[in-house]
């Protein structure tokens, strides 16, 4: 197989100074490699190269034009020669994790779940320690109650760097205030000490109960560090030792000539994925322990050791994941500018692939998958709750996926596309971007439902589905609006598109370069047409104003504008809405709203959804009802988020709407209600105006 490629620099920022024996890190430098197959160009694989400065066996002055010739080697032969890059532990790290994410995509996983383990599903976390770096006293303190408190059980501290005075005073009152059984501390001196002192502090230092030390000397001096490993009173962990000794009869050299207790694996300084199982493998046969660590990487190399370590520690290790030993892997949160496509989560004591939320969202899709696979016939669907609460349907399966069919086709989706889940899958809109994936083979990414669901996501989908306040939000950030650049269809629904989004729309799509293909549509259905059976094009100056049937879909209009629907593939007798619409003259239907959102005030009908259109952005959120009037009958009330605002909205009002249509009432409220796919929950929305007492008269 042959790839194409591209190499893409990058420079992480430190959120604070990273101290250690050898110095102080502000920044480092990392390489992303991008391997796609020429054959299957829509994948495209993900891999890190990231050497240490003056650490890493490969920090070489000429390591971009060995990166660049060991990344061409693979995209001519299809393969990695490991021999050829033993010398290059992060070069080799970052060909492999490439090659792993395309394999990913060619077997339906994401491009970054490189492997299929509890951990990768969001089944179980992995035991970490909490790593505490150099600094003052002070800030030491500081960063030890920041970990326990968010529930770390293992603290790694780095010493060598202030007295050793106080550091003793800093472990002494550490482990003063929590037992050994309540609490593991781990030493790291990154060869700090010298050969003459190193047994006298070890000594010193194991008064307090210390699980190990990582490297107490400089590296190198093997026969300093095999009489250490004998004398010294807490277990010693090799760490830069191994740095540089690549080839495998060098490793069984330095393990028989050392025999530590423990080894510390850094897959970007000592082999690559390939050379760490290497020393996996001889510290096994050798009665010699292990665990896994990160070296700063960003989330990319972090994402891909903790998936290896989930895969390949099971060959080692007795007991699950959540039962191995402490690790020292990292979330990426040390850097400002992180690689954003991971969710990389520690809770507790443990490091999760994704948050609970999102590991919440994957059980239920997981859950909804397996109803659509079993042999029921049917499901159940709830209605959004908007005029009240939610009520369930049963519906077949046979007409949901007619109507996926109706989707994949008008938007001409493939099996090589890819589209985004952010819906809530409690509800048609969500249930329905699943049964499109089942139907037509894309590969579908989950994000659970957020105001913002391309926060961790870096690959642009073909197709995506989202509510217009997910739109609006979306477009608030510079980082999201590149992954929406390169979306091709955006279907928005669940809400009215006010003016101000869909000129915010416009402004995106006139700020595309030429020949860019995004389309941004929204669409009309509800539960019981089993989603959208209609669609209008937004942002397309020759496009329809209004609405546009799918095939195989009827809409006619009552004489008092009530809209008829009559989709016999997705539902078995002709709808009676409670919507309103007119024809427009292009012959496309235009959504004037529900018929329960009409206000009768004064002997004048008012559609509140018109009336919220007209009056567009607020800057702040707000939604229209009506309370009953002795005078007019009803009263048109404006309720909103926030307090104080009550003159500057009514001078709004006047300006925006005529007098007969202006608002009665204006209440500041907490929060407006909102049913759980992100429409107001007008049913509350009501009762919330009536309970709160009534100001300001326009």
């Amino acid at each position: 197989m042959y790839y194409q490629y591209q190499i893409t620099p990058h420079t992480l920022h430190f959120r604070q100074p990273a101290g250690t024996s050898r110095g102080v890190y502000l920044e480092r430098k990392v390489w992303y490699v991008h391997l796609s197959p020429c054959e299957a160009s829509h994948i495209v694989g993900l891999g890190e190269c990231a050497p240490l400065k003056a650490l890493s066996c490969d920090d070489l002055p000429n390591y971009e034009t060995l990166l660049r010739q060991a990344v061409e080697a693979v995209a001519t032969t299809g393969r990695i020669d490991y021999d050829a890059l033993r010398p290059y532990p992060s070069i080799l790290m970052g060909l492999e994790t490439a090659l792993l994410s395309c394999q990913a995509q060619q077997a339906g996983r994401t491009a970054l779940q490189l492997f299929e383990t509890p951990f990768t599903r969001g089944e179980v976390g992995i035991p970490t320690n909490g790593l505490v770096w150099m600094g003052t006293r002070e800030e030491m303190h500081q960063r030890i109650a920041d970990k326990l408190s968010s529930g770390s059980r293992c603290i790694k501290l780095k010493i060598g760097a202030i007295d050793l005075e106080e550091e003793l005073a800093l472990v002494r009152e550490l482990r003063e205030k929590y037992a050994p059984e309540a609490l593991e501390i781990r030493l790291d001196a990154n060869g700090a000490f010298a050969v003459d002192e190193a047994l006298e502090k070890l000594l010193r230092l194991s008064a307090f109960h210390i699980h190990s030390i990582e490297q107490p000397i400089r590296a190198g001096q093997w026969e300093a560090m095999r009489l250490l490993c004998e004398q010294s009173p807490i277990a010693i962990a090799l760490d830069e030792e191994l740095i540089g000794v690549n080839t495998l009869a060098e490793k069984q050299q330095l393990l028989d000539a050392i025999r530590p207790p423990f080894i510390i694996l850094k897959p970007s300084l000592h082999g690559g994925l390939h050379g760490a199982e290497e020393w996996m493998r001889e510290a096994h046969r050798r009665n010699i322990g292990f665990w896994v660590t990160s070296a700063l990487e960003s989330n990319v190399g972090l994402n891909a050791i903790a998936q290896w370590l989930s895969s390949v520690g099971k060959k080692y290790y007795p007991a699950e994941c959540h039962r191995w030993p402490y690790q020292g892997l990292g979330t990426g949160a040390l850097f400002t500018n992180n690689f954003r496509g991971t969710r990389l989560q520690v809770e507790g004591n443990d490091l999760w692939i994704e948050d609970e939320k999102q590991r919440l969202f994957r059980q239920s899709f997981a859950n909804f998958k397996a109803d659509w696979e079993s042999e029921a016939t049917t499901l159940t669907v709830h209605t959004s709750g908007s005029t009240g609460e939610p009520k369930p349907m049963i519906v077949e399966k046979w007409r949901m996926q007619a109507s996926a069919e109706k989707t994949c086709n008008f938007f001409q989706l493939t099996a090589e596309d890819t589209a985004l889940l952010c819906l809530p899958l409690d509800f048609i809109a969500g249930k329905m971007m699943a049964v499109r994936a089942f139907v037509r083979g894309f590969r579908l990414e989950l994000a659970a439902p957020s105001a913002h669901p391309f926060a961790h996501v870096t690959e642009s989908p073909t197709f995506v589905a989202m509510t217009p306040m997910q739109v609006f939000e979306t477009l608030n950030s510079p980082e999201e609006v590149e992954v929406l650049k390169g979306v091709r269809h955006l279907l928005i629904g669940g809400g009215a598109i006010t003016e101000a989004l869909e000129q915010r729309l416009q402004r995106f799509v006139a700020s595309l370069p030429n020949g860019h293909s995004f389309h941004a549509w929204s669409s009309y259905g509800m539960t019981e047409t089993l989603s959208h059976v209609a669609l209008r094009r937004l942002c397309a100056v020759d496009a329809p104003k209004g609405y546009v049937p799918l095939a195989g879909v009827a809409i006619t209009l009552s004489s008092e504008g009530g809209i008829s629907i009559s989709a016999p593939d997705v539902c078995p007798e002709p709808l009676q809405t409670n919507d309103l619409g007119e024809w427009l003259p292009d012959g496309s239907l235009r959504i004037l709203g529900r018929v329960d959102n009409i206000v009768c005030s004064g002997g004048l009908k008012l559609q509140i959804e018109v009336l919220e259109q007209q009056l567009g952005n607020l800057g702040v959120p707000f939604a229209l009802t009506a309370v009953p009037d002795a005078r007019l009958g009803e009263a048109l009330t404006l309720v909103y988020e926030g307090e104080g605002q009550n003159d500057r909205l009514q001078a709004l009002c006047h300006e925006r709407l005529d007098r007969l249509q202006r608002p009665l009432y204006i209440i500041g409220v907490p929060r407006l209600p909102m049913t759980a796919t992100s429409k107001v929950a007008r049913k509350e929305l009501r009762e919330l105006a009536l309970n709160y007492q009534r100001t300001d008269k326009c």
